[in-house]
């Protein structure tokens, strides 16, 4: 391939990544369609010390994390969010969405899955 391809071929990517920036940096405070309400609550998320992020296409989450993060656990009592079952760790966050593998109370294997 010619030197003169490649460098336009370079360029054309420089664009398209430029292009590619995080569609949820920033959106509650430059967006006027969202309500003051979802304001105020990624502030108050933030002031805890979380995460303001999306969940699906359209629902915002705090994330918070979990005082007890990466400790070890038997049950699911041992832990502020869930006690994971491959790792037998607290979870990093609250709310841990997605289907894992915890221990429940009894400390058996289940499959949960929170969206």
């Amino acid at each position: 391939m010619p030197a003169a391809a490649r460098y336009i071929i370079m360029i054309c990517c420089t664009f398209f990544l430029a292009a590619c920036e995080d569609d949820l940096r920033g959106t509650t405070e430059t967006d006027p369609t969202i309500p003051s309400v979802v304001r105020e609550a990624e502030e108050d998320c933030t002031r805890q010390g979380g995460t303001w992020g999306t969940r699906g296409s359209q629902l915002f989450t705090c994330y918070l994390p979990a005082s007890d993060a990466n400790q070890s656990c038997q049950v699911a009592s041992d832990c502020e969010s869930v006690c994971l079952a491959r790792s037998r760790t607290c979870a990093p966050v609250t709310p841990f969405l997605g289907c894992h593998e915890i221990l429940t109370e009894s400390g058996t294997r289940a499959t949960r899955c929170l969206n």
